[in-house]
């Protein structure tokens, strides 16, 4: 007979979702290799480390990873020990909404008593020891009832890049369950990214937590959400769960796929239910948008470069340098230069001021119009 633990072990399931872009890294990130496929902070990639954390509590067989097609050869080089079936290419990005439904599709069709968690594969979680305490009470809570379970992030600055999460009152533990070490509160409203003004109040009212995107439901609690809120996801979701793990699944995506609403979980969902319950994330996390955000997990010279790399300069302050060449790798040297990006890859070089990190993307669009540098993308 099987442990109670080995068989909540089975049942538990991890969807992370890796089709992203990461075009504000460019150069070292490309299409076919986007910033979760890369390697920037430690020996292991953004994926490879989601991937690394999650294995204390869910078995290797229960991971699934869903990327696009270009992605698909990178992810499988790198997941090697993942089943091959487990990585499964969405035929166009349709947001979060479809990856989530065709998530809950494929576990389901695994086992319909299964408790999934939904996570990004770029984010960095330092304390992972904690990330997993959250995520393995989490789990338990949402197995136990028909709840929702976002972890938010307890905010450390007011920032406008992030949606937040209002939380209400705290929840009790449930009846006869030992007391978890994570709190979990009734989340009252989402509220989309503030300006600079209101993230101060929110952050300084302790009501509010970021919204990192991370989701635990039961496939049953899932479903049921979306048959309520969301009725086409719903019917999708039907179909996909009775050809899931079959040849046919590939070929009914790619006819229905493009057709389906292109739409956030958070808008879909998230933002009409009312089940929807707050797992304090009191832990280190980052989710790094942009080549300034990286500074953060680089330390810093007494001038307030961060670099990695063979980097030396006269007069400069508070740059980010970044040299991801694989050969022919020489000094970086500057002079004067203060608050810029500096990346070196073998075949580019990005020069931009800090305060125009965000413009990478409309750079990256303009090398893949021009088939000069369509190349480069």
């Amino acid at each position: 007979m099987k442990s109670k633990s080995a068989a909540n072990t089975k049942d538990r399931f991890v969807i992370i979702m890796a089709g992203g872009r990461g075009e504000r890294f460019w150069p070292v990130s490309r299409q076919a290799t986007p910033k979760q496929l890369i390697t920037l902070l430690g020996k292991r990639s953004f994926l490879q480390q989601a991937v690394d954390r999650v294995l204390p509590l869910v078995p290797m067989k229960n991971i699934i990873i869903i990327t696009n097609a270009a992605q698909a050869a990178e992810v499988k080089k790198q997941l090697p020990k993942l089943p091959k079936e487990n990585i499964i290419a969405e035929p166009c990005g349709r947001d979060t909404c479809a990856a989530v439904t065709l998530g809950a599709a494929l576990v389901g069709a695994r086992s319909t008593t299964a408790v999934m968690a939904v996570l990004p594969a770029d984010h960095v979680i330092p304390e992972e020891k904690k990330f997993q305490q959250v995520l393995a009470d989490a789990f338990d809570l949402a197995s136990r009832g028909q709840v929702i379970v976002t972890i938010g992030i307890k905010p450390t600055e007011p920032a406008t890049g992030y949606g937040y999460i209002h939380m209400g009152n705290e929840l009790p533990t449930p009846q006869g369950v030992k007391r978890y070490k994570t709190a979990f509160y009734k989340a009252e409203r989402f509220v989309e990214k503030p300006n600079y003004e209101k993230a101060i109040d929110y952050l300084n009212s302790g009501q509010y937590r970021w919204n990192a995107g991370m989701f635990v439901w039961s496939f049953v609690t899932i479903t049921n959400g979306l048959e309520a809120h969301q009725k086409e996801m719903a019917e999708a979701c039907h179909r996909w769960f009775k050809v899931a793990w079959t040849p046919k699944l590939a070929k009914t995506l790619a006819k229905e796929y493009p057709e389906i609403r292109k739409i956030s979980i958070d808008f879909a969902l998230m933002e009409k239910a009312q089940n929807v319950v707050v797992a304090a994330g009191d832990f280190e996390w980052d989710d790094l948008g942009s080549w300034t955000a990286l500074a953060r997990h680089i330390k810093a010279d007494p001038e307030g470069n961060c670099a990695v790399g063979d980097f030396i300069h006269v007069d400069a302050a508070r740059n980010v340098v970044y040299d991801a060449r694989t050969k022919n790798r020489t000094p970086i040297a500057i002079v004067g230069l203060r608050d810029s990006i500096i990346v070196m890859a073998d075949d580019s070089t990005l020069v931009a001021h800090k305060s125009q990190a965000q413009k990478i993307k409309e750079l990256v669009t303009k090398l893949a119009a021009d088939p000069k540098y369509k190349k480069l993308v």
